[in-house]
């Protein structure tokens, strides 16, 4: 069964990698794709129209509906030409998925100001204009008496939601994303739209050097890529389809068969002494609270309990 039949999804940064394994088997689940690409280089640089048209044609090869287009989602006006250009090509919009995302990777006390907002303006810019003029369409079919049941999916990753060692840029936006989720999906529920993220583990030109870095071993020929980038697309489906409806201002962890719920900020152990504390008394509180608070949790999502004797 084609769980997205009859949608129409528009992915972005879907010539490569990630977002090209969520475009391909979006239009496998009978959805008609939007492929955004502006053929650029991981650092951003440059640009290309040829992997967009590429993977429309992978869709097209196997029966499947979909159209290229180039678009710069972190320029306003462009990301409301790439909605328009879903609804005008295949007559509405039901699945809007931000993935376009580059790296400038660099040690905080190294960063220039150029890398920093670079990286700030596509994944987090970039995800904000297109959702800003999705939204607003779901939400003027909603005021004129139509039902939607549309969906956005936002990528964020463990660098921001768990922290990485030179990706402060990088990791600070998509530390925003996944707050920007929560917050949409509470605003946009009204409107019949649900608002999800995922946090994907894969290889791709942007987590290569990791991987070399990490000394990652490649898989047999005969064995499970775990880190394939088209790993993370059959939840990016699901959470595209109708049957998702419930689910709502989660973020999922994605990488090789292993889907884990992104447990977000919340209050833990706490203190109250009923009236305003001095500084000079608050040394053995605070450190009793943090021995007493799980630790931050690792690049894996895991946190590192410490070992316990008896």
């Amino acid at each position: 069964m084609q769980i997205c039949e009859g949608r129409v999804a528009i992915v972005t940064g879907a010539g490569r990698g990630i977002g090209r394994g969520h475009a391909i088997e979006l239009a496998r689940q009978g959805a008609r794709v939007v492929v955004n690409d502006l053929g650029a280089e991981v650092d951003g640089e440059g640009s290309s129209s040829g992997p967009a048209h590429e993977v429309v044609e992978e869709i097209k090869s196997f029966g499947g509906e979909a159209i290229a287009n180039g678009e710069d989602i972190s320029d306003y006006d462009g990301a409301g030409r790439l909605i328009n250009a879903a609804v005008e090509t295949f007559g509405g919009l039901d699945v809007l998925v931000n993935n376009a995302g580059i790296l400038r990777d660099r040690m905080i006390v190294n960063m220039s100001i150029e890398e920093w907002d670079a990286v700030i303006k596509v994944h987090l810019r970039g995800t904000f204009c297109p959702t800003r003029w999705a939204a607003a369409y779901w939400r003027d079919r909603s005021k004129a008496g139509e039902v939607n049941d549309a969906r956005i999916i936002n990528t964020s990753s463990s660098s921001g939601i768990y922290g990485n060692m030179g990706q402060t840029n990088s990791g600070a936006a998509k530390a925003g994303i996944a707050s920007f989720t929560v917050i949409c999906a509470k605003e946009l529920g009204r409107y019949g739209v649900t608002v999800n993220a995922v946090a994907p583990g894969a290889r791709t030109r942007m987590t290569e050097n990791l991987q070399r870095a990490r000394a990652v071993a490649s898989p047999g020929p005969d064995e499970f890529d775990a880190r394939s980038p088209d790993n993370v697309a059959p939840v990016v489906a699901w959470l595209a389809s109708v049957e998702s409806a419930g689910v709502t201002g989660r973020v999922f962890n994605v990488a090789g068969g292993r889907i884990s719920v992104a447990e977000g900020w919340h209050a833990g152990p706490v203190v109250d002494k009923g009236s305003r504390w001095d500084p000079a008394e608050l040394g053995p509180v605070i450190e009793d609270l943090v021995a007493k608070a799980p630790p931050n949790a690792e690049m894996n999502g895991l946190i590192p309990w410490p070992e316990t004797t008896d």
